[in-house]
């Protein structure tokens, strides 16, 4: 979920270009269905091979790793070599990266597919903001704000009908996925190109993340809501299916990728809905939400009711979108414009640290503790954590809030 970089030599439109907005969405919505789709066969996977739930959640965290990483390093390739090349070359990372998932037949090949996949989706994510941006820049960003959630959450449903209903559960998602991104990448000829190449491509891969310090002090009021929220989606992504048929007693995958699909989809909803608000209200909703739904997960968990469970993963998925959200929109205007980009960097590395980092540990812990005490530990963080993102942003000065109202407003 990388917002969009900008660039002198970006072409603006003078009129919004729908079809190639329409491209690009869809085409991040597949790249994050991609992503989302092993976690209904983690199951599957951990009867065929015999591996650990923590080498389940180091599966995950590889995948975390490599978009990350190649986040800081590719972020804003696509602003000198243009937004065709880096998507195209995405296209042929993620085929690639789905053959190795078609023909795994053990856990190595498993964490080379999740770490091929995580380096094709960082490479595209930023390339692929920026150029819905450069389609359409009323629609754009809201469209790169809701896709790659919707993607998540339409994946992980889509792959957990498929591995319960259809033929060949191990296979199938994949092929499917493959004659998709083969379609889409023979599109993309069709696509105008939105960006005049220049020179510098080399010296842009040099990884920047700093955090300037006119904005410390806000970005440290809402790190707990940043953490908490992305925590809970690492969580959701990695042993959340795993919970679900824990708790329900039936071993279906489409009964637990319901939580990998209730927390993305719903956090995209809410996005939709809540994108014109105050980020200080955004980020007080978000809060509230985060905290309401881990008490509601964890009271389904306690009375092993999955009804329960899943009302409480919906209620935090608002919390999850609205939270990530509002703490985006309260420290991004108070950066200089350039220093934005590099701000954004060290936003994100919180972000997939917090997902990746905190999933691997819930998943050593359930080697000491079992899953369902595991779940109470990392439900009750991530509860605590939203309560002091809410209380840290309820003490916040109204006359920051009003500066950066007039900063996303300007007139």
């Amino acid at each position: 979920m990388s917002p969009p970089s900008t660039s002198q030599s970006t072409n603006v439109y003078p009129s919004p270009r729908l079809g190639s907005l329409v491209y690009y969405a869809v085409l991040m919505v597949t790249f994050l269905a991609a992503s989302s789709a092993p976690t209904p066969l983690y199951r599957l996977y951990q009867a065929h091979w015999h591996f650990s739930t923590t080498w389940l959640t180091l599966v995950f965290a590889s995948y975390v790793f490599a978009l990350l990483v190649t986040l800081l390093v590719t972020g804003s390739l696509s602003d000198h070599v243009g937004r065709r090349p880096v998507v195209a070359g995405a296209i042929v990372g993620e085929l690639l990266s789905l053959g190795l998932f078609w023909a795994a037949d053990g856990l190595e090949w498993l964490l080379a597919a999740r770490i091929l996949q995580g380096i094709a989706t960082g490479v595209v994510t930023s390339a692929l903001a920026a150029a819905m941006l450069d389609s359409d820049h009323t629609r754009g960003p809201v469209m790169a704000s809701i896709a790659p959630l919707s993607g998540m959450g339409i994946g992980a449903l889509f792959a957990g009908a498929l591995v319960t209903y259809a033929p060949a559960p191990m296979r199938l998602v994949y092929i499917v996925l493959i004659v998709l991104l083969v379609v889409l990448g023979l599109w993309l000829k069709r696509i105008p190109e939105s960006v005049t190449p220049r020179p510098g491509a080399l010296a842009s891969l040099r990884p920047r993340a700093h955090i300037p310090p006119s904005v410390r002090g806000p970005l440290f009021r809402v790190i707990p809501a940043v953490v908490s929220s992305w925590a809970l989606g690492g969580f959701a992504l990695s042993l959340g299916p795993i919970l679900v048929e824990s708790i329900s007693g039936v071993h279906n995958p489409l009964i637990g990728c319901l939580i990998t699909f209730l927390l993305p989809f719903i956090g995209g909803i809410s996005v939709l809905i809540l994108r014109t608000g105050p980020p200080r209200r955004t980020v007080l909703i978000g809060t509230t939400c985060l905290m309401v739904g881990m008490l509601g997960l964890l009271l389904g968990v306690y009375q092993t009711a999955v009804s329960v469970l899943l009302a409480g993963t919906a209620i935090a998925g608002v919390g999850f979108g609205a939270a990530f959200m509002g703490a985006m929109r309260i420290v991004m205007p108070l950066a200089p414009p350039t220093e934005r980009s590099a701000l954004m960097a060290a936003f994100y590395v919180i972000c997939y640290l917090s997902a990746s980092t905190l999933a691997l540990c819930g998943g050593i812990a359930t080697q000491y503790l079992g899953l369902i005490p595991t779940t109470y530990v990392y439900g009750s963080l991530v509860a605590l954590l939203s309560l002091a993102a809410f209380l840290g942003t309820l003490t916040q000065r109204p006359s920051r809030d009003k500066f950066q109202a007039r900063c996303q407003n300007p007139t």
